[in-house]
């Protein structure tokens, strides 16, 4: 059974930046609907009431599922909900209007102009806010802000509303509009620049592995480039003089016997040298790199005498938990033991994001155990309390470690 909040848990810091800025402006719908919406109940008839209070509501609406998918717009998710920011202003044109003519020309004493004329303003701002999220160009951001400023104005002169009292609406609007205009527009640049920060996190770590990958590759192609192509020669030169029953064929294969299974020797000290990792080094590097992700990292314990072999394992499961930390994970503190113990040396890498390698089937826990394996060492991996995920990896200690 899964544990309450474990969704948001679950979630990388993009998906929640993202959660969290839809929400607030869901939120927004309701803070429109609480503080112009239902002061109309007892403020007018309920015959005015209920039919503006509706229209306030139908406006939220439309605003929370317009936000929405500008978002998804903004996202590349869909093409640009134009049709639905015309509906916005429409809505939002057909409400102010409402709410004006009820003000200045309906039934009701000041308690009733004022919670109409409060509806005025607020829908205009916000529905002038969420229309300027959908907007690609500053420029045009300004010329909507605007726009609903001066329709204000336009439409509560002719409705009866005092010219002082209708500059002072337009003056409201334009200044309410440019702040929920600003802070929308600025919520989709913070999503934006989010998901950009974690996808560049991710080439970074791509790219480590190409560069490490390039790097085998050219150390093999050093090694058997030159071998194979003597192999080549040296095989061509027996076959000609095989055919023509010159003894010396049988020397030429004997050479090419040598190099064959010197390349051999060398290839295994190539992946040898890859696959061992210096477990100093890699506890450095790790500190240095999760560091300059903007995450914690506390290292304790030292490298220093033990086997080469044994550093060679356990560098390896610092480099794999490291790179999943950065890949997978949403951690902000980590932290790295190594820690020595009357049967051998234990070395715990434990993070607050949830991160490690693949699951029990996966490649990740599958290569580490198998390096681990060869110097009789055990893994073990999971999630040990609510968004915290600990690898621990045990060598034994068959020598003596110098001290």
């Amino acid at each position: 059974m899964r544990k309450p909040g474990s969704w948001w848990g679950r979630k990388s810091t993009p998906a929640k930046v993202e959660t969290y800025t839809r929400w607030s402006f869901h939120f927004f719908a309701v803070i429109e609907v609480v503080t112009v919406g239902l002061p109309l109940v007892g403020a007018m008839t309920p015959w005015f009431a209920a039919p503006l209070l509706a229209l306030v509501t139908v406006h939220a609406g439309t605003c929370a599922v317009t936000a929405s998918r500008v978002l998804d717009w903004t996202r590349g998710r869909r093409e640009r909900p134009v049709h639905m920011l015309w509906t916005l202003g429409a809505v939002t044109a057909v409400v102010a209007v409402t709410a004006i003519g009820v003000s200045e020309r309906g039934p009701g004493g000041d308690d009733a102009q004022t919670a109409a004329g409060s509806v005025f303003g607020v829908i205009l701002i916000f529905g002038a806010g969420v229309v300027a999220m959908g907007v690609p160009e500053r420029r045009r951001v300004y010329g909507v802000v605007t726009g609903f400023a001066a329709g204000a104005g336009v439409v509560a002169l002719p409705l009866g509303l005092p010219a002082p009292a209708a500059l002072v609406t337009t003056l409201v609007v334009l200044l309410g509009a440019g702040f929920v205009a600003f802070s929308s527009a600025f919520s989709v640049w913070l999503l934006n620049a989010v998901y950009e920060l974690d996808e560049a996190r991710e080439t970074r770590a791509r790219l480590a592995v190409a560069e490490e990958r390039l790097r085998f590759g050219r150390d093999l192609h050093d090694v058997m480039g030159r071998n194979l192509a003597v192999i080549s020669l040296k095989s061509e030169l027996a076959v000609q003089l095989a055919r023509r029953g010159r003894p010396e064929a049988e020397e030429q294969m004997i050479e090419v016997q040598r190099i064959a299974q010197e390349s051999q020797r060398e290839v295994r000290e190539v992946v040898r040298g890859y696959r061992e990792a210096d477990l100093g080094v890699e506890l450095g590097g790790a500190q240095g790199v999760l560091a300059a992700a903007g995450i914690e990292c506390t290292v304790s314990g030292e490298a220093a005498g033990l086997p080469l072999d044994v550093q060679s394992a356990l560098g390896w499961v610092v480099r794999e938990a490291t790179t999943n930390v950065l890949r997978h994970g949403d951690a902000k503190r980590c932290t790295v033991a190594v820690r020595r113990t009357e049967d051998g040396v234990v070395l715990t890498v434990e993070n607050d994001g949830a991160a490690g390698p693949s699951g029990p089937g996966g490649s990740g826990l599958a290569g580490l155990r198998e390096r681990l394996a060869a110097v009789d060492g055990t893994l073990e991996a999971g999630t040990v309390r609510e968004g915290v995920f600990r690898l621990v990896a045990q060598v034994p200690m068959v020598t003596e470690v110098a001290s």
